[in-house]
């Protein structure tokens, strides 16, 4: 370990961020980079435990003790590599991970825990200023033709590793640019995208091709993809979002998160918006937001900056607790109050809130909604008397997905599905169409990206067994 009483002599200090006032005018990131002795002195504070907990919290199993102790000796070329060995894309995951790995810090026990996500940010970002990120092309090909459809952080993840076992791999993506949900469904205040472009120039200098703009399904069919390639890996995520079928539901100005920040998104990038339906803009207008997730902070942060006149997030579930709740003891994620950023920029959150109908006006716009106070889950029973309207001219349902939109490549490969409506697969990731791989949300459901990195890592260990007999690609969780 990096220094012994490191742990005892400093305390947990957080990553910058710039001030509301100057962010809520651009879609730059909000996060700023701490000084590098600061780093050093947070990566001192890891205290090399004897079974090191944040192991099992992070889904990639980052080596975590590890990493601290170089960068405390600035040894950042052999950080890198540490980090990498377990992690493709350390600068996503230290951008917009929510650091599973924190909460299961054993120094967390009784103090603050290590700024892990700091740290892993500060490797990446030094390794590529300093060049230690290069392209890593195979030494030798299979001749092995991979297809991997879907190019969010799974679908990335799989075509790198696959791509460096010397396979011949072709990423295809349905939006004009590749990234999936990292580009296109988190915003640039989060997460801008050179930083997605960075990672995809190494991977392309590596051999990995990308077709963008093609509609697996459609213009290229599942009959196609088998005859053209040994493997293929699904990896397209759930992006079936889920409804609310409430009585005004059919009225104008209410969309799925989905439908409003890939928009957003593509404005930033100069790209069309890709709507015929028209621009959907919360400048001027009152806002609700339903659903208290992540997406839901990313629709607030989004409406601040685009101007409207009030933001309200609503929640089904009770307002949790400021602090870890009982029920998730260390070292399992936490049941507490989160505040993003964006909740931190102006607006309201309100909890136990279950909405009864919209209200419209004459041009069948919608102009109220209209809700009650529930009490405790499971049942939600309406309390008396709790009746309330809100103004509202945009609705932006925010409440999760249900999993990959039905039909399409799905009953074109015709692959068994789970009770959920996901790819069902066996241990080795391969589905009940022999060949074909699935991995990240088409598989486990609405997940995390570090989950989905992980994901992608153990299907292409899967896929290099399969067409190879064995695999010297690293896996992580098996679940």
């Amino acid at each position: 370990m990096g220094k012994v009483t490191g742990f005892l002599e400093y305390d947990r200090q957080e990553i910058g961020k710039r001030p509301v006032d100057e962010r809520v005018h651009d879609y730059f990131e909000v996060y700023q980079p701490l000084p590098m002795d600061v780093v050093k002195t947070q990566a001192a504070r890891c205290m090399d435990c004897g079974v090191p907990f944040c192991h099992t919290g992070c889904p990639v199993n980052n080596i975590i003790p590890d990493w601290n102790d170089l960068v405390y000796r600035d040894r950042w070329d052999e950080a890198i590599r540490m980090l990498h060995a377990t992690n493709n894309f350390p600068e996503f995951t230290g951008r917009i991970c929510p650091a599973p790995c924190e909460t299961a810090c054993v120094l967390g026990i009784t103090s603050p825990p290590v700024s892990i996500k700091v740290v892993e940010r500060t490797i990446v970002e030094e390794a590529w200023e300093k060049g230690f990120i290069k392209p890593e092309p195979p030494f030798h090909r299979t001749g092995k033709k991979v297809a991997v459809i879907g190019s969010g952080p799974a679908g990335l993840a799989a075509a790198q590793q696959l791509n460096r076992a010397g396979h011949l791999v072709t990423v295809f993506e349905k939006n004009g640019k590749p990234g999936g949900l990292l580009r296109y469904g988190i915003p640039d205040f989060k997460l801008e995208k050179w930083v997605i472009d960075r990672r995809l120039e190494q991977m392309e200098a590596e051999g990995v091709k990308f077709r963008t703009n093609v509609s697996v399904g459609a213009e290229i069919t599942g009959d196609w993809l088998r005859a053209e390639f040994d493997a293929i890996v699904l990896a397209m995520g759930a992006e079936q979002p889920r409804d609310l079928h409430v009585p005004g539901r059919e009225l104008k100005g209410i969309h799925f998160a989905m439908e409003f920040l890939p928009q957003q998104n593509r404005r930033v990038s100069s790209e069309e918006t890709g709507y015929n339906e028209g621009e959907i803009s919360a400048a001027g207008k009152h806002v609700i937001i339903i659903g208290g997730g992540d997406t839901g902070a990313d629709c607030f942060g989004t409406s601040r900056r685009q101007g409207a006149k009030s933001i309200t997030q609503l929640e089904l579930f009770p307002k949790p607790p400021a602090e870890r709740a009982p029920q998730t003891p260390w070292p399992l994620w936490p049941l507490r109050l989160r505040t993003e950023t964006s909740h931190e920029e102006g607006g309201e959150r309100l909890w136990s809130i279950n909405t009864t109908h919209f209200e419209g006006d004459d041009q069948g716009n919608v102009k109220a909604l209209h809700a009650v106070t529930v009490g405790l889950p499971p049942k939600f029973e309406a309390e008396p008397g709790s009746e309330t309207v809100l103004p509202a001219d945009l609705v932006l349902l925010a409440m999760g997905f249900l999993g990959p939109k039905p039909g399409g490549i799905a009953e074109q490969l015709g692959y068994e599905l789970d009770r959920r409506g996901n790819a069902k697969a066996n241990d080795d990731y391969m589905t009940s169409v022999p060949g074909v791989f699935a991995a990240g949300d088409v598989r486990r459901g609405q997940s995390l990206v570090v989950w989905a990195i992980a994901e992608g890592r153990n299907a292409a260990h899967g896929v290099d067994k399969y067409l190879m007999g064995s695999s010297a690609l690293p896996l992580t969780y098996r679940q």
